[in-house]
């Protein structure tokens, strides 16, 4: 089965670079890359060339800039998606070498799948070269501690060994929930619920996703020990208090009234 990865970018195409390294490292080649691009210019598009033009499969999925229209660029990145299974990140997330094989390994139907990040500092992110991604330095967690980073047990996610990531991903306290930097489902499932809700603004926006694909029957898997990225750092231009209590508040209503499909997704892009 071909499988599609759909992350979402904004004029950051140094990290779009090194993502793109990421995917261009995989063991499991079968997938193709779609870039939902909320209005870059032309310097994201320069760096989308390179990379198709060095083998990566890459469909750049791009809108005008009109503001923060995440959740409209996911939807039309889901539509244009050729895979039956969509595994989704994000644009600023460089993915482990077995990050595809890993989600094609635990997919299954009735569920989705829930995976995990490593933060890495802004000196780390800044510094790390193509080379520390294809040779997979940056997730090794003594190579950060010599980038300057402090060793914690988030670390496991990085070194815990094949025998014992099953183990910490049913051991883990944290919840399976819908990861925008980290997550999958079928195809089929996203159109169900009719995709990401465009009203939401940033905060949240992930997991009111993954709670209507809950109330719609699916079960969510948690494989934030197997498949992991580490996260490059950034501000948050868009991050405000009353986007977060917007947000909350239709989250609120999709638990409480057991809401399945949104009534501003993907049947409303063409409206």
């Amino acid at each position: 089965m071909k499988l599609s990865v759909i992350f979402t970018t904004y004029n950051s195409p140094e990290w779009l670079r090194k993502v793109l390294w990421g995917f261009s490292a995989q063991t499991d080649l079968d997938f193709e890359v779609v870039v939902a691009d909320d209005g870059s210019g032309p310097e994201t598009e320069a760096v989308i060339q390179a990379a198709l033009a060095e083998g990566l499969s890459i469909q750049h999925i791009w809108q005008p800039d009109d503001g923060f229209n995440k959740c409209q660029i996911l939807n039309k990145a889901i539509i244009a998606a050729t895979g039956d299974y969509l595994i989704f990140t994000d644009g600023d997330c460089v993915p482990r070498r077995d990050f595809v094989a890993q989600h094609r390994l635990a997919m299954a139907p009735g569920h989705f799948l829930s995976g995990g990040y490593f933060k890495l500092s802004m000196p780390v992110s800044q510094a790390l070269t193509r080379e520390d991604v294809i040779e997979q330095r940056c997730f090794q967690s003594d190579w950060l501690t010599q980038g300057g980073m402090k060793k914690s047990l988030k670390s496991l996610k990085l070194s815990a060994s094949e025998f014992w990531q099953p183990w910490l991903n049913r051991l883990t306290p944290t919840k399976p929930t819908w990861n925008g930097h980290n997550a999958s489902c079928f195809k089929a499932d996203a159109l169900a619920v009719n995709g990401f809700d465009q009203r939401l603004r940033y905060g949240g926006l992930d997991r009111e996703f993954g709670e209507r694909l809950v109330n719609a029957g699916l079960s969510p898997k948690q494989i934030r020990y197997s498949a992991v990225t580490v996260h490059l750092d950034h501000p948050r231009s868009y991050e405000s208090a009353e986007g977060w209590a917007f947000n909350h508040a239709i989250r609120s209503q999709v638990r409480k009234e057991k809401i399945t499909v949104t009534p501003a997704g993907i049947q409303q892009l063409a409206h």
